[in-house]
């Protein structure tokens, strides 16, 4: 037994890789599948997709790798957090799709509590904003709008759960109904200093605790899967949200350490140690991880649109094939244009936290094109990122300044990066391997199973492929950096 399998249960496709003694990737398969978009701002997953493809990718990488079920020692899941399931327990049946983190349905209910006065009590207990963007929210959604579900529920016939521990139910055969301290702190019921269910959290909301999973470390025993799926059962051992799992792969263990993920959206987490920071400036205080029952915390900042806006370029204006196309467009584009694309699809996350305004462009020029379509694209991840890093630096100091590490999909460009590194005026740091929220899935299950190193031990692994060094003028990156805060305060205007 010399392998893990992690699974990556993201947004837009489900991944099984296997990793090896060494934590190097030795096989991977991917799934995409569905979305669904009921209404205006509304998006769902069918609960059912989730389940075949990650179960389909699992089999499907040990397969590929000419390996059997006897040579993977555990399982380790990271997952899209925030998306909120509701199922019977009896029956295995979601009561309804999955409501995807990215769904703004509940902003008016966000609205009614913060004119309540509530967010300063939520904020207190979870670390989080008043927003559509978190579990609670929408699972209140569930019952209220369900036929029969608030009675259901109320009888203790229904389960929640974030994808993890949708996921371990169905891996399990329905015998286990868990998550790990990271998604539970995303859901905003949980108090993360206390680290338990709220239940001040949960009468504010009106949701029956009796739904909740059981929270555990993120290494931890998650229970052992169906004998039939695998050929034999195998231990399940490590959990986090995809996040807080490439912050593990990123080995940011120390106070200080910085990184952000590039994938539908952008995620930056500033670990804070063993205190949690409070926000004056509209980040959140979340939990890093959390190992034998010592809790780490850390700041976030979230960015509801960083990959999808390629996507966007695809599927929407579809001016590319291929993700890859816009570094080749971005570096064609004419210098001369300045287009600002501000991809406020689903509202702006941290620092404005604003549900209800939606994207711009602005600069527009009769030769604009898909080459300077592209560049504003790849740029506007970077303008946000410098939002994110502007109000972590104001709510924590250390002496020194940190490379921000990077990883996902668009960490890929170098374009991309270098632009990032200009915009900052700070160094980014870009590893040999770029699996790294699979990698920390896979070593929170391989550490637990006694395969991998102490987490001292894991961080001296860590390697840089390139790092990229600003290269823009001061005065240049200033004035850019105000044309993109002036068009975020249009869209915010209309």
């Amino acid at each position: 037994m010399q392998h893990i399998l992690a699974i990556d249960q993201g947004t837009t496709s489900s991944r099984a890789i296997l990793f090896d003694k060494d934590l190097g990737v030795v096989a991977t398969a991917q799934e995409e599948f569905e979305q669904y978009y009921p209404a205006s701002g509304w998006v769902e997953h069918d609960a059912d997709d989730l389940w075949t493809s990650t179960a389909g990718t699992s089999r499907e990488v040990i397969e590929r790798a000419g390996l059997a079920s006897e040579d993977i020692a555990a399982i380790g899941i990271t997952n899209q957090r925030e998306t909120t399931l509701v199922w019977d327990r009896a029956t295995g049946r979601p009561v309804h799709n999955a409501i995807v983190w990215q769904d703004r349905r509940t902003g008016d209910l966000c609205r009614r509590l913060r004119d309540e006065g509530c967010e300063a009590q939520v904020t207190e207990i979870t670390g989080l904003l008043l927003d559509p963007y978190f579990s609670a929210t929408k699972l209140k959604w569930i019952l209220d709008n369900v036929e029969g579900a608030r009675a259901r529920a109320e009888a203790g016939d229904l389960a929640f759960g974030t994808v993890d521990s949708w996921l371990i139910w169905r891996l399990t055969g329905g015998k286990v109904h868990v998550t790990d301290a990271t998604n539970a702190a995303r859901t905003m019921l949980f108090d993360i200093r206390k680290g338990v269910w709220s239940e001040d959290m949960c009468r504010m909301l009106d949701i029956p605790m009796s739904m909740l999973p059981e929270v555990h470390d993120c290494a931890s025993d998650f229970g052992m899967t169906r004998p039939d799926l695998f050929g034999r059962e195998i231990p399940i051992m490590g959990i986090a949200g995809d996040q807080q799992a490439a912050t593990i792969g990123q080995a940011c263990f120390r106070p200080g350490m910085l990184k952000s993920t590039y994938g539908t959206g952008c995620f930056a987490l500033l670990n804070t140690g063993d205190a949690p920071v409070a926000s004056k400036n509209r980040l959140l205080t979340t939990i890093a991880y959390q190992m034998d029952g010592k809790r780490t915390y850390a700041l976030e900042g979230s960015i509801f649109i960083a990959g999808a806006v390629v996507q966007w370029l695809r599927d929407g204006l579809q001016i590319i094939r291929a993700a890859a196309e816009t570094q080749g467009l971005a570096e064609r584009a004419d210098p001369g244009q300045d287009l600002v694309l501000v991809p406020a699809f689903t509202g702006l996350g941290a620092p404005y936290w604003n549900a209800e305004c939606r994207g711009g462009v602005f600069g527009l020029t009769r030769n604009s094109g898909p080459a300077e379509f592209a560049r504003a694209a790849l740029e506007s991840v970077g303008y946000q990122t410098r939002d994110l890093l502007e109000a972590m630096r104001a709510d924590w100091s250390a002496e020194g300044d940190t490379a921000l590490r990077v990883d996902g999909g668009m960490s890929a460009s170098d374009w991309a990066m270098q632009f990032l590194a200009d915009i900052l005026g700070a160094p980014v740091d870009r590893p040999k391997v770029l699996e790294t929220t699979a990698m920390g899935a896979a070593w929170l299950a391989g550490q637990r199973a006694g395969l991998y190193p102490t987490m001292e031990e894991f961080g001296k692994t860590w390697a840089l492929e390139r790092s990229f060094a600003p290269a823009m003028e001061s005065d240049a990156r200033d004035a850019r950096y105000e044309r993109w805060k002036r068009a975020v305060a249009a869209v915010q205007a209309v």
